[in-house]
């Protein structure tokens, strides 16, 4: 029921996740970001403590991939969770448990991943994965947006979405960018859009 997209810029070392999902608030829990040291998208029934372990283990030095295996090893209910990490080198780790709704897919790019759960089609995070890294450029929050509407548009979830965030983390230890639609009826994505614009 969520798709997201979570990425690094190397030109500017910012880090971000833009998400949206057919339930309510997405923004409060499903994307984070930590300036200097990376970005996770938790979600499927999602565990929001999960993304800081990630950041702890990072800044410890683990590597994207080795963080999101050491802090899912053995955890509880863990077949119920998707998440995805970037680090400060663009290296992306992800894990998907086996009782994962629908359709799901995870798809890692050049300082990107993206994953998703309940799709309409597994080819939703290899569109955004392309919408991503069409133009690097790009401010991140611009890039991971378009990302987002590129999976939309490639056929997004089973059903409709009604909330959707966007999240950038640069120099400080607050967000460059935190932007929320927390319900929408009809396009919570356009009005995503309609608020970074």
């Amino acid at each position: 029921m969520t798709f997201s997209i979570t990425g690094h810029c190397a030109r500017t070392d910012m880090f971000g996740v833009a998400i949206t999902t057919s339930s309510i608030c997405v923004g409060s829990r499903c994307p984070h970001a930590r300036a200097g040291v990376g970005a996770v998208a938790t979600q499927n029934i999602t565990d929001p403590t999960l993304a800081e372990r990630v950041f702890e283990r990072l800044a410890a030095g683990d590597t994207a991939p080795q963080a999101v295996a050491n802090v899912m090893d053995g955890r509880s209910n863990s077949e119920y969770r998707q998440l995805a990490a970037v680090d400060s080198a663009g290296r992306t780790g992800h894990f998907t448990g086996a009782n994962i709704l629908g359709a799901n897919a995870v798809v890692e790019g050049d300082q990107c991943v993206a994953a998703g759960n309940l799709l309409s089609t597994v080819d939703v995070p290899t569109a955004m994965v392309a919408g991503f890294e069409a133009d690097p450029d790009l401010h991140l929050a611009e890039r991971l947006l378009r990302a987002l509407e590129a999976g939309l548009a490639a056929g997004g979830e089973e059903g409709p979405v009604h909330s959707a965030a966007l999240v950038v983390h640069h120099e400080q230890p607050f967000a460059l960018v935190d932007l929320r639609c927390d319900w929408d009826d009809v396009d919570p994505v356009a009005a995503l859009r309609r608020l970074w614009t």
